[in-house]
């Protein structure tokens, strides 16, 4: 009987290799866009078509609830993206609009109601009242955050939290490569902060002084998401570029992008919530073989680019390193540069995008990919260098950065279809499965159960009775009705 129940649970949860889809294509569209480049080259099984084109320099990316897609273009402000939809992937650009004109670089995000609009610039966080019926703003815009001032890393990425309604997740990056102001927790460089937009007053919030620090030590983490589940937060982070240690230049490979856990806002507990993650004193390891004075170093240790001292006077080494800061929860290949991270509703895929490199003799990056999730955790162990799966890339990555897509902002429509922004090439593209269905219903890559996992977790990050204590979270009532049917012996 149990065992009859799962099965009808997968084929209901999880359809997306080997039985019909749950959703298929219409016919083929009457128009098509061609990429302004080479066509991408895509994992069996996906597809991914441009919906619009001539863009200036798109970033940031969101739906309003009338299925509007809103985007920033840097430099230009706000737009408004009226969608031909003709089913499945056939969903072409209708009209342009603009809503706001300003200088608006990035963040983009709406109040859960989705009646107010918030923005970003370099300097401040503005909030807007928002018609979704009309694309609109009607309002001026208000400042609710400001204080983030300087030049270097101008990307304040922007995510309202589901699990706590009115709190705004901000991120803010370092100044230059090595930010020395960074080891001072009072400045508010290479953090990310949490402000309550529910009691706002006329004089905004000081981002260095206000707000509830999430984490420390984060050189430029611009994608910054809510795993479904659990709540759990999650950044990407863009590491530094042209590091050396004893003398010796090792920036081709290390430090590693990271991907990195920043606990809860529901309540749960975590110690590693407001903790510092090591920059700009320390940093992931992605190859050790090339790191020199190597002491048994892996992928995702950190390691001190040289004896430095900290503003107490502390003296950063390996072992502090090791032990005072916290390590990424995954590490990715260097000069990646991830922008965003997107889970999908049911929790079990993070897509992650990868602008791409240029501190490196050879291009890295310029791609979509995706990391496998289980109860809030990615099912990959720490130390693993393979936890990024590509479903999108450049046929031909020896053309970037110059002439290739570059991946930048993600977004979900209500049909639980993926699009995703290229700010190079002035593109949207919409990324499906070849079958029709939205990205949103494949449970992994392959769209196949791993031979080694169970549904709800996976050894690695799984403890001896099944849960994952560094990841614990209140669960979602589908997971718990998948996991009370695991638990009950197999017939």
């Amino acid at each position: 009987m149990a065992k009859q129940l799962l099965n009808s649970l997968l084929v209901l949860c999880f359809s997306t290799h080997g039985v019909q889809a749950q959703t298929s294509s219409s016919a083929p569209c009457s128009t098509t866009i061609s990429p302004k480049y080479a066509a991408p080259s895509l994992a069996p099984g996906w597809e991914a078509m441009v919906v619009a084109s001539g863009l200036t320099k798109p970033r940031g990316i969101i739906f309003d609830s009338n299925g509007h897609l809103l985007l920033v273009q840097e430099g230009h402000g706000i737009s408004s993206l009226e969608l031909r939809d003709n089913g499945g992937a056939c969903v072409r650009a209708r009209k342009l609009t603009d809503v706001i004109a300003d200088n608006l670089n990035h963040g983009i995000e709406l109040s859960t109601d989705g009646k107010t609009l918030y923005a970003s610039s370099s300097e401040a966080v503005y909030a807007y009242d928002y018609d979704s019926s009309g694309a609109r703003n009607t309002s001026a815009g208000r400042v609710v955050v400001n204080g983030m001032k300087h030049g270097g890393h101008t990307s304040r990425t922007l995510l309202i939290s589901r699990e706590v309604d009115g709190l705004l997740l901000v991120s803010e990056g370092s100044e230059g490569n090595l930010d020395k102001a960074a080891t001072d927790i009072t400045t508010g460089h290479s953090q990310i902060k949490a402000f309550n937009m529910t009691n706002v007053t006329s004089v905004p919030y000081d981002y260095a002084k206000d707000g509830l620090r999430l984490g420390w030590g984060l050189r430029n983490s611009v994608g910054v998401a809510e795993e479904p589940l659990t709540g759990a937060i999650y950044s990407v982070e863009n590491s530094a570029d042209e590091i050396t240690r004893s003398g010796q230049n090792i920036h081709q490979d290390n430090p590693g992008e990271e991907l990195n856990f920043h606990g809860y806002l529901n309540g749960t507990e975590s110690n590693k919530q407001g903790r510092n993650y090591g920059y700009p004193q320390c940093y992931a390891v992605w190859n050790a073989s090339t790191i020199p004075n190597n002491v048994n170093l892996k992928v995702g240790m950190q390691f001190a680019i040289g004896e430095q001292e900290t503003t107490t006077g502390e003296t950063v080494n390996d072992t502090i390193c090791q032990n005072e800061r916290v390590a990424p929860r995954l590490t990715f290949a260097a000069h990646m540069a991830p922008l965003d991270i997107k889970f999908n509703p049911s929790g079990t895929m993070a897509w992650i995008t990868f602008h791409g490199s240029w501190d490196r003799s050879e291009p890295i990056g310029y791609k979509l990919s995706v990391v496998n999730f289980a109860n809030g955790s990615p099912t990959e162990p720490a130390n693993s260098s393979q936890a990024a799966i590509d479903i999108m890339s450049n046929s031909d990555i020896s053309k970037c950065p110059n002439s290739c897509f570059r991946p930048v902002g993600l977004a979900w429509d209500s049909k639980g279809r993926l699009f995703m922004s290229s700010d190079a090439t002035g593109e949207i593209y919409l990324i499906s499965k070849s079958d029709g269905s939205p990205a949103s219903s494949a449970l992994l890559s392959t769209g196949l159960l791993p031979s080694n996992t169970g549904i709800v977790g996976a050894p690695s990050a799984m403890g001896s009775k099944g849960t994952a204590p560094e990841f614990a979270g209140p669960q979602k009532p589908w997971a718990m009705v998948i996991a009370a049917v695991m638990a009950l012996p197999f017939a």
